[in-house]
C-alpha cells in the first residue's frame, strides 16, 4: 500500500510515517501543508492518504478542503481523516461524494496501533471507519429531511455501528444479539433504504454513506 501523510505536528508526522513502515506500508511522502499534499497527490494517485484537517496556510479547515479537492482530481482516493476535533465545514461534501473509502478519527481516540492500521486498510479497500463521537456529533446537524426516518431505532443502531467499519459478528456482539439478528436488520436498512442487489457500488458503503450524509 501506498500512502501520502499529511500532518503539520512534526512529532505525530513522524511518528505516523515509522509505524506505517514497520507495519510494512510504503509511505509515498509525509508533509506539513496542504499545498504539497495537493501537489504529491495530483502528480501520483497513491493507494490512501492521511490527512490532518487543520493545517498550513490558514489553520482552519486547510486539510479539510484539500481532501475534497483531492477526491475531485481522483474520484474514489481512500481518505482517513485524523483530527483532534470535528470540522463540519466540508465535511459532508467529503463524506457524501458517493464514492466510499472514507475514514475519519479523533487522535485522542486513536489509543491502539491495531485499531488504526485496520481502520487505514479498511478505508484503502473503499470501506469506512467512522470514530462513534464523530458520528455523534455530525448527527446533531442532520437535515430535516431526515432519508432515514424510516429506519427503527435498532435499524439506526446497527447502521451506526457499521458507520465504525464493524463486522456483522462485531456488532452482534455489541448489541447482545445473534448475527442472523444482525443480518435480518441490515436487509431491512438496504430495503428502506432503496439499495438494492443489483445497486451499482457497495451497498453496505452506500448504506453507511446515506447515514453519514443525512
Amino acid at each position: 500500500m501506498r500512502v501520502v501523510i499529511a500532518e503539520d505536528d512534526a512529532l505525530l508526522r513522524e511518528g505516523l510515517t515509522l509505524l506505517l513502515k514497520t507495519a510494512g506500508i510504503d509511505v509515498v511522502a509525509a508533509v506539513d501543508n496542504a499545498d504539497d499534499f495537493l501537489r504529491i497527490v495530483t502528480a501520483d494517485r497513491p493507494d490512501a492518504v492521511v490527512v490532518d484537517v487543520r493545517m498550513p496556510p490558514t489553520f482552519t479547515d486547510d486539510g479539510l478542503r484539500a481532501a475534497v479537492r483531492a477526491r475531485q482530481i481522483h474520484p474514489g482516493l481512500p481518505v482517513l481523516v485524523l483530527s483532534a476535533w470535528v470540522e463540519d465545514s466540508y465535511a459532508a461534501e467529503l463524506l457524501g461524494d458517493g464514492a466510499g473509502g472514507i475514514g475519519y478519527l479523533l487522535k485522542e481516540r486513536v489509543g491502539k496501533v491495531d485499531r488504526f492500521l485496520d481502520s487505514l486498510r479498511r478505508v484503502a479497500e473503499g470501506g469506512t471507519a467512522m470514530d462513534p463521537e464523530v458520528i455523534a456529533q455530525l448527527l446533531v446537524r442532520r437535515k430535516t429531511d431526515d432519508p432515514l426516518a424510516a429506519l427503527t431505532p435498532r435499524e439506526r443502531e446497527v447502521l451506526a455501528l457499521m458507520a465504525e467499519g464493524l463486522d456483522n459478528a462485531t456488532i452482534a456482539e455489541r448489541l447482545v444479539v445473534t448475527e442472523g439478528a444482525v443480518l435480518k436488520h441490515i436487509r431491512s436498512i438496504f430495503a428502506k433504504l432503496g439499495l438494492f442487489a443489483d445497486e451499482v457500488g457497495h451497498r453496505r458503503v452506500l448504506a453507511v454513506l446515506a447515514y453519514l450524509n443525512a
